[in-house]
């Protein structure tokens, strides 16, 4: 009876891990702000749903806005600069 406890028990626990671990693949993030520039070497923060939110938090810091190499969604489009007529 006590090995079949532990034997379910340990299932589940096995089975807990594996959605754990599979859930850690996805990164939802599609920018990066790299903060400082030249030889100041800053941070990085990998948490931005928008270009705009990334360039928010780098106003008066300093530093850039770049693709995250890790996001596994839809390729994220930077906005458009619009064409003076």
């Amino acid at each position: 009876m006590r090995v079949a406890l532990v034997l379910i028990l340990g299932t589940i626990a096995i089975c807990g891990c594996a959605s754990a671990a599979s859930a850690q693949k996805y990164d939802p993030y599609p920018f990066c702000a790299e903060y400082g520039a030249g030889s100041a070497d800053g941070g990085t923060n990998c948490y931005f749903m928008t270009y705009e939110q990334c360039m928010a938090a780098l106003s008066g810091n300093g530093g850039f806005c770049r693709a995250n190499l890790f996001y596994t969604g839809t390729p994220a489009a930077r906005p458009r600069k619009r064409r003076a007529n």
